[in-house]
């Protein structure tokens, strides 16, 4: 890594948590520059099924902090 990058790497990670998602969401889609037009269209399928079953009730949301705490619990514990 040049020293550039190091220099941006530190800034970004000064950043808000929410900035610096949206910088990393930013940055990767910086690098796949390709469509699969059949992958684009099973994800846009997969999100309306499972949008329909969070709202018929079919399943239940797990709030976000439940689901960093498990997956901290899930990496320590290894």
């Amino acid at each position: 890594m040049t020293q550039e990058a190091r220099d941006l790497l530190q800034k970004a990670l000064a950043l808000p948590e929410s900035e610096r998602a949206e910088l990393a969401g930013n940055l990767l889609s910086s690098l796949d520059t390709t469509v699969d037009q059949d992958v684009d269209a099973a994800w846009q399928q997969e999100v309306a099924h499972r949008l329909d079953e969070v709202q018929s009730g079919k399943v239940k949301t797990i709030p976000w902090e439940e689901v960093q705490q498990k997956g901290r619990t899930l990496l320590h514990d290894k």
